[in-house]
């Protein structure tokens, strides 16, 4: 998908996205970010939340197929929590440690939803069925929008 393709969905995303989360929970904001995502990238296998706890990330909100519910540090995700930044996989099969909740995800977005105090207090995760997905485009306007969650914790 081109570059201005991705901007011009993903700018709807955003604006459909502040519309309606004004006065919203942090887990109804998740619920819907999940929905308008999944819903207008057509790129998007998988989208949703896992939440740091102690020893493993608790499954949040999402959309897509069922998805593990809890899962080690030493994924994508794990990695995304533990450092605080974004990454982006371009093949699930070549990240050391990668988890596989469905076979069919061939590469991977995490981005760190921070709470007031900068800890990592979610991540948000996005898996797609085609290697090489998501790019620099994808990482920008997805922490655009986790800057809106960042708000409300």
């Amino acid at each position: 998908m081109q570059t201005s393709e991705k901007e011009a969905l993903y700018k709807e995303c955003l604006k459909i996205i502040k519309e309606n989360v004004a006065g919203k929970s942090l887990k109804e904001t998740m619920t819907f970010t999940c929905k308008v995502l999944k819903a207008k990238i057509p790129y998007y296998f998988w989208v949703g939340f896992y939440i740091p706890k102690k020893e493993y990330l608790e499954l949040g909100p999402s959309e897509g197929p069922p998805a593990c519910a809890q899962i080690a540090y030493s994924g994508v995700c794990g990695k995304c929590a533990e450092t605080g930044k974004t990454i982006i996989v371009p093949n699930v099969n070549e990240f050391p440690g990668h988890i596989a909740c469905d076979p069919r995800s061939k590469s991977e977005i995490a981005v760190p939803v921070r709470d007031k105090n900068g800890h990592v207090m979610a991540v948000l995760d996005v898996d797609s069925e085609e290697y090489g997905s998501f790019d620099a485009t994808d990482m920008e306007w997805l922490e655009r929008i986790v800057e809106i969650l960042n708000s409300l914790s």
